[in-house]
């Protein structure tokens, strides 16, 4: 991992089309500013890893509904 050190108001950026920003320190919490183009999703990490769990879930029901769907046309 890559740690850089970054005051309120300095940014870095990622590639050409992305810039995060500091936008505030405070009481132990840093508020970000991300310009990223609109096709690129942004997510806090609960809420990414929260799809991702979803995303399985779903992926293994399919599973089992597709199985469950061709032993119905074999009876």
């Amino acid at each position: 991992m890559l740690i850089l050190n970054r005051k309120e108001g300095e940014s870095i950026r990622i590639g050409d089309d992305i810039e995060v920003k500091i936008v505030s320190v405070e009481g132990g919490q840093v508020k970000l500013g991300i310009d990223a183009p609109r096709s690129l999703d942004v997510y806090r990490e609960e809420v990414y890893r929260a799809i991702q769990e979803e995303n399985t879930e779903a992926a293994s029901f399919s599973g089992e509904l597709l199985n469950y769907l061709k032993n119905q046309k074999k009876d």
